[in-house]
């Protein structure tokens, strides 16, 4: 009779920039862990991101905390924040281990490696690996492009992605519009990306900026096609949304505008010149209602300059 292998879990039930950041701990745990069966607890809809990652053997739906993962785990990783809400949930699995962060009020946890709040999102889960004795390289953030063929307006494009999950973050249309001339003036080819709930957004700033119908891609892309879009697009201008958490991965260059959030916590990597971070130095709500003060202080021209280098 077979014998079933150990299973080690690992929870990170968020959004695409969060995995894609969760990325160099992944493949660590699975260097770690060859012989386990390594199973993500992560929202369904990122299943054709995972397959990208590597090093994950099974993915199980877990859109949020409300959600328990499988039971039964031989190893349980809390890459999904700090807890409690976390912490008791893979507690609840029952796992014969637990790597996690300390939390005070959870006493399971009292030995374990303490959080810093102002940590880079990358770092931080690479070094609680570390902490436990698990080699893991916060660069190894590159994933392989889906195959299959992106949409034609997309290649060698400026590919502006005007959305973000939280209204403090959205740069305004009509700025992202100024930004589309530039381009087009420059002679360049611009497209505009979006989600489903998007598509008026990415609309607004084609209309504005005297684009066609064919490039707005929002809401006419998947998770998957949005991945092919950014790989073959020239460069990538966007806000502290996923999709900058993309073209890092996917070596894009990349205009990255920070408002409520600095870069030395979410933004692309410091040391690649692919990469520009854009940011005022102010903090505030990352899920504020309207635009954070800091983003607004952010000019088109500015931005421009940034893809002009």
């Amino acid at each position: 009779m077979a014998v079933e292998a150990p299973r080690l879990l690992i929870l990170r039930a968020l959004g695409l920039g969060d995995v894609l950041t969760g990325v160099p701990a992944i493949r660590a745990l699975a260097r770690a862990f060859p012989d386990h069966r390594r199973v993500l607890a992560a929202p369904r809809a990122l299943e054709p991101l995972v397959a990208l990652i590597g090093g994950v053997d099974e993915l199980v739906d877990v859109p949020d905390l409300s959600t328990p993962p499988p039971p039964g785990a031989d190893v349980a990783v809390n890459l999904h924040g700090r807890g409690p809400e976390s912490h008791r949930l893979l507690l609840a699995s029952r796992p014969e281990r637990l790597i996690a962060f300390r939390r005070d009020d959870v006493p399971e946890t009292l030995a374990m490696p303490e959080w810093r709040p102002t940590e880079h999102e990358v770092s931080r889960w690479c070094r609680l690996l570390t902490s436990y004795g698990i080699a893991a390289d916060p660069s190894d953030l590159q994933i392989t492009p889906p195959p299959g063929e992106a949409p034609a307006a997309a290649a060698g494009a400026t590919l502006i992605h005007p959305g973000a999950a939280s209204e403090a973050r959205r740069w305004p249309a009509e700025r992202w519009a100024a930004v589309a001339r530039s381009q087009l003036a420059a002679g360049r080819r611009v497209a505009v990306t979006g989600g489903p709930d998007e598509v008026e957004l990415a609309r607004s700033v084609a209309s504005r900026a005297g684009l066609g119908k064919d490039a707005v891609l929002a809401g006419r892309t998947d998770l998957t096609d949005l991945a092919r879009c950014v790989a073959v697009a020239a460069r990538v201008a966007c806000g502290d949304t996923g999709v900058a958490h993309l073209a890092t991965a996917l070596g894009t260059p990349s205009v990255v505008l920070f408002g409520p959030t600095p870069p030395s916590q979410w933004g692309p990597p410091p040391y690649s010149a692919r990469h520009r971070a854009l940011w005022h130095g102010g903090r505030g709500d990352p899920h504020g209602t309207s635009p954070d003060p800091g983003l607004l202080e952010i000019q088109p021209e500015t931005v421009i300059s940034a893809l002009s280098g």
